[in-house]
């Protein structure tokens, strides 16, 4: 029989067919992959096999090597146009150069070294962001067991793990773990821990002589083990059947692999933008160009026309935009680790503020990762338990009413069962209750507890003299107790508790056992009642099967309690001679309780336009039940299990996406699939979780988000945030952030952008009108771009967030950066600051051209001051710009000047830092500025003020018309 011949579940990297291994008898599987339970396999079949199969070690797939990605960060159209402005100013400088046209003390190429340090530098700041190291796989690697025992030959030895091949036997113990997944061959007691896998903390009863259908989910396969899960109790013999990449690990680093990154809607955007200003910049400079050309009908100013084209196409690109949003979104993350949100990349701040829909996982992030016993059954009443936590302090309530234990002797006697049949214990740490060993059974001392039934006073006087552990047949556990004796000087009386009294006559020995309710049930002959047993009826079994039902049906996990009065202490391993004629005592129902400052954040959540789903590896039932809770669903909504999903074409999964919000019992490939298909509807998607299974759709989710309690290494390495307390509740803050990041963004783009088209349409006007030379050269315009527009745009990127800011929907996070009145504010006030500064200019050109004439400048006063005085007005006016901008609606002075001090530190600072180039002389060389006398400063200050007084009107304006500005 060959393994082409068989179910095949998937298709392995290589291609080949893989047999359903849980779907196969033991005999089936040994035969297909010709080994021996007893003896493995012989060295030669071991090479064999390695050859076609390789090591047991994960493989990466060849990436982008660094120099491909550096010279990626030059295909970008603004540093392109950038690098031809430098070249060609290189060249008309060369040729000024030879022809002994440059002043005396002028750098020669300083405009083309200072434009391609600017590139530069922007090529190394796109570099180190992209060339964060990916250690996704890396991390997945570490989780493969360096030594393993296997039988070759007959032989017991051990191996690296790394050269296991299909076929070997290997021997696993508690403590192991697991390196090749594998088939059951036989097993004692197992229980493995495959929350690195599942997500799901429990440790999994695992049982060898299970034949399973073909269908059967990844967290529900217990007769097969899984590479990186690791063996909590017994031991096994597994014959490996899939060995690195075809290994479920495996599958998950092939997903990883596959998932491309795709840009942010923020890297869209700004490629959008970049776009738009090149294809602008060149169709103004053809205007300008061709205009002049016709003007002077010929090419003898073509030289003063590439030099004003090159300042234009210069004015154009907002050099400094890149390191502004990259220092924006590096204080966002600051400010999100406050909110316990670690941001990993950082383009993730700005999606988050576009983010749509959040994709949850359950255990830990929505619940507190601690099971709470909520409701309880005996003596067909159901009570219930109220409490957080582990804190051993809560109320017992039947029909609401608060009621005492000690009226209710079937309670007392079910909570002494509960605080004895148990390994875990409740201590205190650091003024906070914790459990020491399983939840569940950290739930129920936490249950007594409530009742002030203390576990360690209780095992005082009920000794454990022996136990019949938990086995996955049975499902139950067993605990055997001595009644505690005191001898007397005239006979040995039982010194017991009244409770203990109630539950034996004079057998000097106690059982108490627990498990699942219907195998308990099973188990019983009477009911404890009224302070003693008592027959059982079958009305009573069918009221307990109902109650239990119920519970289930709420998402709790059922427990069943009874006991059982004994003469002799048992023999070991003798569970199935004793553990019937058991007592009944009740049922218990417990969750992992919702953290309670979820439900608010979700409600502000869906205030704020942004769907939250559940994706869980848990039961349905026990998601809807907590989705119902916190408001992520509603009931009588649907619930699509991975089993459904596994059925379900990527179309007809596409089309269930938006009407879905609980997704249960899903495995890896659901997640992924899950998040895909939220995205070709156009959602911006958030991915929480903590496993190595969820770390491919963290990947491929707009932002990947890992805990940082529980999570992984491979599920951080992932990410694109990771959650410092593992709550929902920080999604939200950090969504909060996003949003006032992404404003801020905005308001200096606009800021940045309209100081540009001011910069250009003056310029483009200077041949137009006539007048001699360039007002402004390339090296005074990035000295605008970078500083005078740099630091105020800095400063208003700390701008305090708007009260209303999630109030309202995410704004689409494919709308164009100039959505919303942008576009048009750039232009409308780009517009204005060009009529302005012209205005200054041709008064100011004329005003030197006269004082020139007449001969009323003194000596040394250069007639080309003009241009100074333009260069100087638009900075200046920026100033004002800055200080009006903070608020789209309020008046500057209707605003607090201190809620944002960094404003005003930037507009001082740099209105000092331009007269320095004016009045200090080795800056005013460097920069070909000239002196400006008081009187023509003065006059610069008084235009600049225009700007302000234009911007104030304009909020005016839209306030009696009742529009918002932008």
């Amino acid at each position: 029989m060959s393994a082409n011949s068989l179910p095949v579940r998937g298709v392995s990297p290589s291609g080949e067919g893989i047999p359903v291994w849980h779907s196969l008898e033991v005999n089936q599987a040994l035969n297909l992959l010709n080994s021996n339970a007893d003896s493995g396999l012989t060295p030669e079949e071991v090479q064999q096999r390695w050859q076609k199969y390789g090591d047991n070690e994960l493989t990466e797939n060849s990436g982008r090597g660094s120099w491909e990605i550096l010279l990626d960060q030059f295909k970008n159209i603004m540093l392109l146009m950038l690098i031809a402005v430098a070249l060609i100013s290189g060249f008309l400088d060369f040729l000024a150069w030879q022809a002994g046209e440059l002043k005396p003390g002028e750098v020669p190429f300083k405009d083309t070294i200072a434009i391609m340090a600017i590139v530069v530098l922007n090529g190394i700041l796109g570099y180190v962001q992209e060339t964060r190291a990916e250690k996704a796989l890396a991390a997945l690697k570490k989780m493969t067991s360096p030594l393993v025992r296997v039988l070759r030959s007959g032989k017991l030895m051990e191996i690296a793990a790394k050269e296991l091949v299909p076929g070997d036997v290997m021997l696993l113990e508690a403590g192991m773990q697991i390196a090749a997944d594998g088939r059951l061959i036989e097993e004692s007691n197992l229980q493995v821990r495959e929350s690195a896998l599942t997500g799901e903390a429990g440790a999994v009863s695992k049982q060898a002589n299970l034949i399973l259908p073909e269908e059967t989910s990844l967290g529900d396969r217990l007769n097969l083990v899984f590479q990186a899960t690791e063996v909590v109790q017994g031991r096994a013999k597994i014959l490996v059947t899939n060995t690195g990449m075809s290994t479920e690990i495996g599958k998950i680093a092939t997903m990883l692999q596959s998932v491309e990154n795709e840009p942010t809607p923020l890297q869209l955007r700004m490629t959008h933008l970049g776009n738009i200003l090149v294809i602008g910049s060149l169709l103004l400079v053809s205007i300008v160009v061709v205009g002049g050309v016709i003007q002077a009908r010929g090419f003898s100013n073509l030289r003063q026309l590439l030099e004003v084209s090159l300042s234009m196409a210069v004015a154009v690109v907002p050099e400094g935009l890149p390191a502004v949003i990259t220092v924006t979104l590096a204080l966002g993350t600051q400010r999100m680790v406050r909110h316990n949100a670690l941001i990993r990349k950082l383009p993730a701040v700005e999606t988050l503020g576009s983010v749509t829909t959040i994709c949850s996982d359950k255990t830990g992030t929505l619940t507190q990762n601690k099971m709470v016993v909520q409701s309880v059954y005996t003596n067909n009443h159901v009570f219930r338990v109220t409490g957080e936590g582990y804190t051993p302090t809560g109320d017992f309530l039947l029909d609401g009413q608060t009621i005492l234990v000690e009226d209710y002797p079937e309670i007392s006697a079910l909570l002494l069962a509960s605080a004895i049949c148990n390994d875990a214990v409740l201590q205190k740490e650091q003024g906070e209750w914790a459990i020491l060993g399983d939840p569940t059974e950290g739930a129920l001392v936490t249950l007594a507890g409530k009742a002030g039934i203390e576990q360690d006073q209780w095992n005082s006087k009920l000794p454990r003299i022996s136990e019949f552990p938990f086995d996955s047949e049975r499902k139950r556990m067993s605990v055997i107790c001595q009644v505690e004796e005191v001898a007397t000087g005239e006979a040995s009386l039982t010194a017991v508790d009244p409770l203990i009294t109630s539950l034996i006559e004079s057998e000097p020995y106690l059982m108490f056992t627990k498990g699942s309710p219907e195998l308990t049930l099973a188990s019983c002959t009477q009911i404890y009642l009224d302070h003693k047993s008592a027959p059982f009826t079958d009305a009573q079994r069918q009221q307990i099967l109902a109650a239990n039902d119920q519970m289930a049906s709420l998402g709790l996990r059922v427990l069943g309690l009874a006991y059982r009065p004994m003469l002799e202490m048992p023999e070991a391993g003798a569970d199935e001679k004793y553990e019937v004629n058991l007592v009944w005592l009740g049922l218990v129902g417990m969750l992992d309780a919702p953290r309670p400052e979820v439900r608010a954040a979700v409600q502000e959540s869906r205030n704020a336009g942004i769907r939250p789903i559940m994706i869980t590896g848990d039961h349905q039932l026990t998601a809807r039940a907590i989705a119902i809770d916190l408001g992520i669903a509603q009931e009588g909504d649907r619930v699509l299990t991975g089993q459904q999903l596994q059925q379900m074409t990527d179309q007809e999964l596409e089309q269930q996406v938006d009407l879905v919000s609980i997704y249960a019992r899903v495995s890896p490939e659901h997640k992924l699939r899950i998040v895909q298909a939220l995205q070709r509807r156009g959602r911006i998607v958030a991915m929480t979780g903590d496993g190595v299974n969820d770390a491919p759709a963290l990947k491929q989710a707009d932002i990947g988000i890992a805990m940082g309690i529980t999570g992984t290494d491979v599920s951080k390495e992932a990410s694109d945030m990771v959650l410092l307390d593992d709550n929902f509740t920080t999604i939200v803050a950090a969504t909060k952030e996003g949003r006032v990041v992404y404003t801020n963004i905005r308001r200096f783009i606009k800021y940045i952008l309209g100081s540009n088209v001011g910069e250009v349409l003056t310029i483009a006007s200077a041949p137009l009108l006539g007048l001699g030379g360039v007002p402004l050269t390339p090296l005074q315009i990035l000295w605008m771009n970078l500083v005078t527009d740099g630091l105020p745009a800095l400063a208003l990127a700390v701008e305090p967030p708007e009260p209303d800011v999630m109030n309202r929907p995410p704004f689409s996070p494919r709308e164009s950066i100039f959505a919303r009145g942008l576009g048009s504010y750039i232009i409308r006030i780009g517009i204005v600051f060009a009529i302005i500064t012209i205005i200054l200019m041709l008064w100011s050109y004329n005003h030197c051209q006269m004082r020139l004439v007449e001969g009323l400048d003194p000596e040394g006063l250069d007639p080309e001051r003009w241009k100074t005085m333009v260069f100087t007005s638009l900075c200046l006016a920026q100033m004002g710009h800055a200080i009006a901008i903070r608020s789209n609606n309020k008046l500057t002075i209707e605003m607090n000047p201190f809620s944002n001090i960094f404003v005003l530190g930037a507009v001082v600072v740099t209105t000092i830092l331009q007269l320095m180039l004016i009045y200090v002389p080795p800056l005013r060389a460097f920069f070909g500025t000239h002196f400006l006398p008081p009187t023509e400063l003065a006059i610069c200050f008084g235009f600049s003020t225009l700007m302000f007084v234009w911007i104030e009107l304009e909020k005016l304006f839209f306030r009696l018309i009742g529009k918002k500005s932008v």
